[in-house]
């Protein structure tokens, strides 16, 4: 007899487990830099268009799944067609190859949490990463320790390893980002950081910012991978999709936003470049803060709150790989989290080494960080995104009955969902592609 599948204590902790889900790494880190080097605020007009009314449809979908079938992603896919369970296969070898370049970072986080608990703070960051990133031991053993760190939580189970995480991690990271914002906000050049993220200038408008905003919208929402299926698979019966679906694009947002608003008044407070890209958190903005009283104070919160972002993230990761492994192989909770956490293990260790060690190492002219980054999220999360939408709209009878009731809703949902998100889904892929 098949043991009854765990669901949510209740709706607020899946609302915060499914934002924890979404928030991460996409949000504090990725979304301030991509928006810096897209032109501040058109780009930030242009994402909440998009997340509003595109990314919406696929988020719909996911949540709808999971509900729908109430398995893992594997299953629920198998479930649609047996002809389809491929694709769920699709889904978890991609949920596997995020945490092998993301965990890299997580272990970088934890290292610098370190560095400013220990008032062991470098003069020059830059070349303190460059140094750091490239050594062989300390990188890896700390990229398994975030392993371990995320894994601990799945081990124990939905409710009393999932759900409480985030029930604890998620207060705790939003009153941090809150009191760094009210900070950054009384700093003198906080006028013109505003200005930046929220005054457009529309001739900063071109093609390419649409695809790249649509591709940072799937990303941090944690789309196309199996994550929301998973998390939708343990809502209870009366939980609405459509309200869900906002409620988590909602503070999904507003987390991406208050991020700016942290690190945009910082940055053209002390003249650093907004286009400053990947290397913003990690050696910009740690050098601003040795300029600032109590720096080490500042860093510690800082990155503890990038910690929160990540391990929150981490945790629905590695979730939607072990549901699978549990309900398709048959093997305990505990069993599939050791088997995941292995698998994910011996990519992490490579990809940790290819800023040193293994840097020579290159396919496309990638290392192989890169090359997980760039197949994860310029390829397969749209081409995912993709099959979902076209899945759901053409092989699942009266799908969108599982959405909304209302007519109106229903008819606009079905063609956005059949022709217009996956024409526009497939004009990211192949943008991915060049």
């Amino acid at each position: 007899m098949q043991k009854e599948r765990a669901q949510w204590s209740s709706h607020i902790s899946f609302i915060i487990a499914t934002v924890g889900s979404a928030v991460g790494l996409g949000n504090i880190w990725r979304f301030p830099y991509i928006m810096g080097k897209n032109g501040g605020a058109v780009f930030l007009l242009t994402y909440l268009l998009l997340i509003a009314f595109i990314c919406v449809i696929p988020l719909c979908c996911e949540l709808a799944i999971g509900k729908k079938y109430k398995k893992d992603t594997v299953s629920a896919f198998y479930e649609i067609n047996p002809k389809f369970k491929w694709f769920g296969w699709l889904c978890i070898i991609t949920v596997l190859m995020i945490p092998c370049f993301y965990f890299v970072v997580g272990g970088w986080i934890l290292n610098y949490i370190w560095i400013f608990l220990a008032h062991h703070i470098p003069p020059d960051f830059a070349q303190y990463f460059s140094s750091y990133s490239s050594e062989i031991i300390m990188p890896c053993v700390l990229t398994l320790l975030f392993l371990f760190m995320t894994a601990i939580f799945p081990y124990r189970g939905v409710n009393s390893g999932i759900e409480k995480a985030n029930n604890i991690m998620m207060p705790l990271f939003a009153l941090m980002l809150v009191l760094l914002a009210v900070f950054a906000l009384t700093l003198p050049g906080a006028k013109n950081g505003l200005e930046f993220m929220f005054k457009p200038d529309f001739s900063q408008f071109n093609k390419s910012m649409i695809l790249i905003a649509l591709g940072q919208a799937l990303f941090t929402l944690s789309i196309g991978m199996g994550a929301i299926i998973t998390y939708g698979s343990y809502m209870k019966e009366n939980t609405n999709i459509f309200k869900s679906a906002y409620t988590l694009i909602f503070f999904d947002t507003l987390i991406a936003v208050t991020a700016g608003v942290v690190i945009f008044p910082v940055v053209f407070s002390f003249g650093v470049e907004p286009t400053a890209g990947a290397t913003l958190v990690f050696i910009s903005l740690p050098q601003i803060f040795t300029k600032l009283p109590y720096p080490e104070l500042f860093g510690v919160i800082f990155f503890v709150l990038l910690f929160f972002a990540a391990i929150t993230s981490g945790i629905s990761i590695m979730e939607t790989a072990i549901a699978s492994f549990i309900q398709n192989f048959h093997i305990s909770r505990k069993k599939a989290t050791v088997i995941v956490s292995i698998i994910i293990a011996l990519i992490c260790i490579p990809s940790t080494l290819s800023f040193g060690l293994l840097s020579g190492v290159k396919l496309f002219d990638k290392t192989i960080f890169d090359l997980l980054d760039f197949t994860t999220s310029n390829l397969l999360l749209p081409f995912n995104t993709l099959l979902i939408c076209l899945i759901s709209g053409w092989f699942i009878n009266s799908f969108t009955r599982e959405i909304t009731e209302n007519l109106i809703l229903k008819n606009v949902f079905s063609i956005l969902l059949k022709f217009i998100v996956p024409f526009i889904l497939l004009l990211v892929l192949i943008y991915g592609l060049k």
